[in-house]
């Protein structure tokens, strides 16, 4: 049995398809967390890959995400969020242990 490949010869010389690197291949964002508490702050600083979600980088500074709230600039945005330019999140933690 022969299988037909398709035939290029009418489509006459056709450029390639201009290449898109994986966000992997990104290069990696500059992220600032401010970890907001009563009398004290904590500052981190993460190199994180182009759509990253927020909730992520909350978890990778030892928070949880479900009992935190976020902010850029002063208003909260959501956690399933993904970064896209280097930023500066301040994550006020809602509720504490005990």
């Amino acid at each position: 049995m022969r299988m037909h490949r398709g035939s290029s010869k009418g489509a006459g010389a056709a450029t390639p398809p201009p290449e898109r690197l994986p966000l992997s291949a990104s290069p990696p964002l500059e992220v600032e967390v401010e970890v907001a508490r009563a009398g004290r702050s904590q500052r981190y600083r993460r190199l994180v890959p182009a759509g990253t979600l927020v909730k992520q980088l909350v978890r990778e500074v030892g928070e949880s995400p479900e009992g935190s709230a976020v902010l850029v600039d002063g208003v909260s945005i959501p956690l399933d969020t993904p970064l896209t330019a280097p930023t500066r999140l301040v994550l006020v933690p809602t509720f504490s242990g005990g």
